[in-house]
């Protein structure tokens, strides 16, 4: 089941990146920019990131996106998760929620079953893509 969801959400193409980092460094800013090399729109979300990373508008929250988003990608801690999903429901048009590695909350699992929104958490969105492409 949980691979049927990683190929579900590799598909959505509109993604809100949670917490991407200005420091290229970082997973939260190399792999968002690796799915914008091979075709996926990103919209950065972070109050602290400035206001352009990766070439595009740098929103506060979700809600400020004004664009569709399909898919909301999480680089915070597992103890925000909750929060930002919840934040992320209150939008009509996400389709999915992808935890990256490291992160979990099988509270916020439980949110997106309840509303049947694809959620895949502790993976790598890179390394799933990477794997697929192949």
């Amino acid at each position: 089941m949980l691979e049927s969801a990683i190929r579900q959400a590799l598909k959505l193409k509109r993604i809100a990146v949670v917490g991407l980092s200005k420091d290229p460094a970082k997973a939260a800013h190399s792999v968002p920019q690796y799915l914008q090399q091979n075709g996926y729109k990103i919209y950065p979300v972070n109050p602290f990131g400035g206001d352009i990373l990766l070439g595009e508008p740098v929103y506060d929250n979700i809600k400020d996106i004004s664009d569709p988003v399909d898919l909301v990608l999480v680089f915070r801690p597992s103890s925000e998760a909750l929060a930002v999903v919840e934040q992320a429901l209150t939008r009509s048009d996400v389709k999915g929620v992808w935890l990256q590695e490291g992160i979990t909350s099988s509270a916020a699992e439980t949110l997106c079953q309840e509303k049947g929104i694809l959620f895949v958490q502790d993976r790598c969105m890179y390394k799933e893509h990477v794997k697929l492409v192949d």
